[in-house]
């Protein structure tokens, strides 16, 4: 099992952060059209609007990593997808 140092619930609001305000941006395109479950399951989660399951735990896992990994960070313990986007940057 992974080990992540982000909590679970910070995950959600974050990756609910980039699939609000990122959407648009070419950026971050390909890695939004892939994970077009997650990201939203991530939105609807930090919002209370449905309880975690261990399949949505899972989806959001999936699309932790591949952020985490695109971004070429370490998962560091995140609060913000601005504190991840500034490690990414160094």
């Amino acid at each position: 099992m992974e080990q992540y140092n982000t909590p679970f619930g910070s995950r959600c609001v974050i990756l609910s952060d980039l699939w609000l305000n990122y959407k648009q941006d070419i950026t971050f395109g390909d890695f939004i059209e892939y994970n077009d479950l997650g990201l939203p399951l991530a939105f609807v989660l930090s919002e209370g609007i449905v309880e975690k399951t261990p399949l949505a735990e899972q989806y959001i896992n999936e699309t932790w990593e591949l952020f985490v990994d695109g971004l070429e960070i370490e998962d560091i313990g995140f609060d913000t997808l601005d504190q991840m986007l500034d490690q990414s940057k160094q």
